[in-house]
C-alpha cells in the first residue's frame, strides 16, 4: 500500500487506498463510501447522522438482498434491523432511527484508517462530539469533479461484491479462488455452482488508478464512455488457444488497457510485452495481493507464496511467451507513471 500511495499521492489515489487496502470485518466502510460519493453531488457540507442514515441504510439493505453475509461477526442488531426492513416487518422510520443509533458506531472513526494508521487526507471531519454529524471537506467535492470520479462508485461495488462473496461462501481463505470469464468480462468463483461476482473492469481499475496498464492514458469503466477500458490478457490469449499457456485467463494475467494499446494501429495484439512491463505486472499483482481476500489468496495460489516465487513465475511466463511469439512490444507513454 505504501508504494501505491507514494507514487501518485492524488485525491483519487488516497480514496482508493481507503477502499482497496483496508481490512474489512463488516461492509460498513463500503456503504459509507458510496454514501459520501452520493453526498458529494450536492451542496450541503454539514450533514447530521439523520441526513446520512437513509442513503447509508439503503446501501446496506440493497447488498443484504444480494448477499446476507455482511459481517464477519455472527450477530449484528443493526444488520438484523436492515433484514427486517427488507422483509417488510418494520417501517422506514424505524430503520433510520436504528441506523442513527447503531449504524455509524465504528465506521466513521475507522473510514480514514489503513494499516492501523489514518491517512492525512480527510474526506470529512467527525463532529459528533460537538453534537453534530460530519462535515464534508473540499477534498471530497474535488474528488467528485475529477475525471476518475465517475469510476469510484463502480470500484466500491466491485470490492464490496468480492468481500461479501468470500464471506458468504464460508470457506477457508486458501480454498477460495476467483476465476475470470474473458467472454463476459466478469470475475466468478466456483462452489457448488458458479457464482458471478462482479465485472473485471470494476475489480481491476482501482489498482491501476484509472490508467491504461501499458501507456498510463486515462481510461473509464463506465459503459458507453469514449475511453472505455478493454480487459486485456497481458500475455496474449492466443498462447492459451494454441495450448502454450493454459492459465492465461488467470486474474494474474488480466489488465485494463486503452483501445489504442489493445487494438489500435500500433497496439499489442499477439506481441509479448517487454521485460520492463513484466516487472510492472509483478507490481500490479502485489497491489492485488495487498488488498486481502479473496484476490490475495487467488494471486498467491496462481503465482506463488513469496515475492521471489511470484517474480520467477512471471519471468518464466515471459520466457515461454517470447519463444513462441518472437516479437516484443511497449508503447510510448501517454500519461505519468502511475504504478
Amino acid at each position: 500500500m505504501t508504494r501505491f500511495h507514494q507514487i501518485t499521492p492524488s485525491l483519487d489515489c488516497n480514496w482508493r487506498s481507503l477502499i482497496l487496502f483496508g481490512r474489512n470485518v463488516a461492509s460498513y466502510k463500503f456503504a459509507l463510501g458510496k454514501t459520501l460519493l452520493e453526498c458529494s453531488t450536492g451542496e450541503a457540507t454539514q450533514l447530521s447522522l439523520e441526513q446520512l442514515a437513509p442513503t447509508f441504510a439503503r446501501n446496506v439493505c440493497e447488498h443484504l438482498l444480494l448477499c446476507d453475509k455482511q459481517s464477519t461477526s455472527p450477530t449484528s442488531s443493526f444488520l438484523d434491523t436492515c433484514r427486517r426492513f427488507n422483509q417488510g416487518e418494520i417501517a422506514e422510520d424505524q430503520l433510520i432511527a436504528t441506523t442513527v443509533r447503531k449504524g455509524f458506531n465504528n465506521v466513521i472513526d475507522a473510514f480514514h484508517v489503513v494499516n492501523q494508521h489514518p491517512l492525512e487526507t480527510r474526506f470529512y471531519t467527525d463532529d459528533r462530539k460537538q453534537g453534530g454529524g460530519i462535515t464534508l471537506t473540499d477534498e471530497l467535492f474535488k474528488l467528485h469533479g475529477m475525471t476518475q470520479g465517475a469510476s469510484l462508485n463502480e470500484e466500491i461495488e466491485a470490492r464490496w461484491r468480492l468481500v461479501e462473496t468470500a464471506w458468504s461462501l464460508n470457506m477457508s481463505r486458501n480454498l477460495i479462488s476467483v476465476e475470470a470469464d474473458s467472454d463476459e468480462n466478469v470475475l466468478y468463483v466456483r462452489g457448488d455452482r458458479r457464482i458471478d461476482i462482479t465485472s473485471s473492469r470494476g475489480a481491476l481499475n482501482g489498482y491501476q488508478k484509472g490508467r491504461c496498464f501499458y501507456c498510463f492514458d486515462e481510461v473509464s469503466i463506465s459503459d458507453g464512455a469514449d475511453q472505455l477500458a478493454d480487459v486485456d490478457h497481458f500475455f496474449p490469449w492466443i498462447l492459451k488457444r494454441e495450448g502454450f499457456m493454459p492459465d492465461a485467463d488467470g486474474v494474474w494475467n488480466l489488465v485494463l488497457a486503452c483501445r489504442s494499446c489493445n487494438r489500435g494501429q500500433e497496439g499489442k495484439f499477439a506481441k509479448v510485452p517487454t521485460a520492463s512491463l513484466v516487472e510492472r505486472l509483478y507490481q500490479r499483482n502485489r497491489y492485488l495481493i495487498d488488498s486481502h481476500h479473496p484476490l490475495r489468496e487467488t494471486l498467491i495460489k496462481q503465482t506463488g507464496n513469496s515475492d521471489e516465487e511470484r517474480r520467477a513465475f512471471l519471468q518464466g511466463k515471459y520466457k515461454d511467451a517470447i519463444e513462441v511469439l518472437i516479437h516484443d512490444w511497449e508503447p510510448t507513454p501517454r500519461g505519468p507513471s502511475a504504478f
